[in-house]
C-alpha cells in the first residue's frame, strides 16, 4: 500500500500542473481597437461602445491603437471620460511607425492607464485650435522641439517675459487665454492622475511642443516603447494597474488578442459626420425641398430632400457650425434662384454665388485638422449649384411659360370644322372630338369656326374668315 503513495502523489502533481496550464491558456483576452484620422462624434461613440463590449466579454486590457492629427474638443473629452470611468484598463498605443498622437491624441494618451508608442512616432502640439478665429488673432505656434524653443527664449528675453506673464503663447486675447489655460489645467490634471510628466504636458499646450517616442520615454511622458502589439503585451505582463476602483494585475503574455472592428453604425456616423458629406447632404436637402415646393406632386424630390436635410442637420449639430455661414449659404441659394425669375442682369446671380462661397467657407467654424471644408469641394459644389439653378430651374420656368396644351384654356382660340348645319347651334370637330357649338348666326357644314368662349360642354364660336 505504501509503495503506491509516491506514484499517487506524482499523479496529483501532474494533474495540478495540467489544470494550472489550462487556466493559464484561458487568460482573459485583450481587445484592440483602432483610431485613425480626426477624432469626432463617430470615434467617441465607437470607443464608448467598445469599452462596454470589452467589459461584457471579460477582457483584461483594451489597447487603443492611435494615429490621429487631433479632433473636436467635445469628442475628445467624451473619450477621456469613458477611459477614466472604464473598469477595464486602457493602454493607448501610438502605432505603427510614422503615426502620431497630436493635439487631442496627446490628451487621450495622458488619460490612459498605460501610455505607449512605437518607434518613429510622435505626440504633442496640444495647443487648442481656435474655433472660427478672432480678428487680429495670431496663428497658433507651430510645433517646435524643446531645444529650439529654449534657444529662441535665450535670444528673445523680452518676448519670453511677456509670454510668462500672460501664460499663453504670444499676445492673444482674453478668450484665447481662457481656452489655453483651461486646456493646460485639464492635461496637467490627467498627468498627475497617471503619474506622468505634468510640466511637459503643460508645455505641449502652452508652447505647442512635440516629442518623439524615445524622448517621450526619457521624459516620463509615456510608459513603454513597443515595436508592435505583441511586444506591448509582453512588456505590460505582470504590471499592476488601478482601474474601476480596484487594482488589477495584467497577465497578457499568452492572452488572446481580439480586434474590435467598426460596425455599420460607426461607419455610417463616420460618413455623415464628414464635413464634406454633411455639406453636400445639406444642399441636396435644400434643393430637393425647393424643387418639391415649386412643383408640388413630384413627391420624390421632397422625400429625398427631407431625408438628406434631416441627416445633414443631425451631422452638423455634432460639429461647430457657424450660423452666419449657414445663413449666407441659404441666402446665396435664394439669390441664385431669384436670378431666374427677376431680370437683374446677373446681379442676383453673382451676389448669390459670392454669398454661397462665403457661407461654405464659414459653415464649419473650426481649424481642427480633418474638419474643414476643402476648397476643391466648395468650388465643385458652387459650380454644380449654379448649373442646377440656371439650367435646370430655368428649364422648369420655360416649361411653365409654354402655351397650355390641355383643359379649358387650351380650347380658347382653337379652330375646328362644322360637321353639320346649325342655326344657331350644331356640332363641330375640334381637337379630334365632336363638340356642341353655338354661333351668332347660321353655321354651315364644312365651315371653319374659332372658339371664343366655353360654357361647360357648349362652345361659343365665330366663323373663321379665310
Amino acid at each position: 500500500m505504501r509503495s503506491w503513495l509516491p506514484t499517487l502523489f506524482a499523479l496529483l502533481l501532474l494533474a495540478f500542473a495540467a489544470l494550472a496550464g489550462a487556466a493559464e491558456q484561458k487568460a482573459s483576452p485583450v481587445v484592440v481597437l483602432a483610431i485613425e484620422g480626426g477624432i469626432g462624434p463617430a470615434t467617441a461613440d465607437f470607443v464608448a461602445r467598445s469599452i462596454v463590449k470589452a467589459q461584457n466579454g471579460g477582457a483584461q486590457l483594451i489597447v487603443l491603437k492611435m494615429d490621429t492629427p487631433g479632433g473636436l474638443d467635445t469628442s475628445m473629452r467624451q473619450i477621456i471620460k469613458d477611459i477614466l470611468a472604464s473598469p477595464v484598463p486602457v493602454a493607448a498605443y501610438v502605432a505603427p511607425s510614422g503615426a502620431r498622437a497630436a493635439s487631442a491624441g496627446t490628451y487621450i494618451l495622458y488619460a490612459s492607464h498605460i501610455a505607449a508608442m512605437a518607434p518613429g512616432t510622435n505626440l504633442g502640439a496640444a495647443t487648442p485650435v481656435a474655433m472660427g478665429g478672432v480678428p487680429g488673432e495670431p496663428q497658433a505656434p507651430q510645433p517646435k522641439s524643446e531645444p529650439e524653443r529654449n534657444e529662441r527664449a535665450k535670444d528673445k528675453t523680452a518676448e519670453k517675459a511677456t509670454e510668462k506673464e500672460a501664460k499663453v503663447p504670444g499676445n492673444l486675447d482674453a478668450m484665447r487665454s481662457k481656452q489655453v489655460n483651461d486646456a493646460a489645467a485639464y492635461i496637467r490634471g490627467l498627468a498627475q492622475l497617471r503619474g506622468r510628466n505634468a510640466d511637459w504636458a503643460e508645455k505641449a499646450v502652452r508652447e505647442s511642443l512635440s516629442l518623439s517616442a524615445t524622448e517621450a520615454l526619457e521624459k516620463q511622458v509615456i510608459d513603454i516603447v513597443a515595436v508592435d502589439v505583441n511586444d506591448l503585451l509582453q512588456q505590460v505582463d505582470g504590471r499592476k494597474v488601478s482601474a474601476g476602483g480596484g487594482e488589477r494585475k495584467l497577465a497578457t503574455q499568452k492572452a488572446q488578442v481580439e480586434p474590435i472592428e467598426a460596425d455599420w453604425r460607426t461607419k455610417l456616423l463616420s460618413v455623415i459626420t464628414d464635413p464634406s458629406v454633411a455639406y453636400i447632404l445639406l444642399l441636396i436637402g435644400i434643393y430637393g425641398l425647393f424643387f418639391e415646393f415649386y412643383n408640388p406632386g413630384f413627391v420624390a424630390p421632397g422625400v429625398v430632400g427631407a431625408i438628406c436635410l434631416l441627416t445633414a442637420l443631425f451631422a452638423l449639430q455634432m460639429m461647430p457650425v457657424s450660423y452666419a455661414g449657414l445663413a449666407l449659404l441659404i441666402l446665396g441659394v435664394a439669390f441664385m434662384v431669384a436670378e431666374v425669375f427677376v431680370p437683374s442682369f446677373g446681379a442676383l446671380g453673382i451676389g448669390g454665388a459670392i454669398a454661397f462661397v462665403l457661407g461654405s467657407v464659414m459653415l464649419i467654424d473650426t481649424d481642427v485638422p480633418g474638419y474643414a471644408l476643402p476648397w476643391s469641394v466648395i468650388a465643385a459644389v458652387t459650380a454644380a449649384s449654379a448649373f442646377f439653378v440656371l439650367v435646370v430651374v430655368g428649364m422648369a420656368v420655360k416649361a411653365r411659360q409654354r402655351p397650355v396644351v390641355s383643359g379649358r384654356e387650351e380650347l380658347l382660340g382653337s379652330v375646328g370644322e362644322m360637321v353639320e348645319d346649325g342655326e344657331p347651334e350644331g356640332f363641330a370637330f375640334i381637337h379630334g372630338e365632336n363638340w356642341r357649338v353655338r354661333g351668332t348666326g347660321a353655321l354651315m357644314k364644312g365651315q371653319k369656326v374659332r372658339v371664343v368662349g366655353v360654357r361647360g360642354l357648349l362652345l361659343d364660336v365665330v366663323v373663321e374668315e379665310n
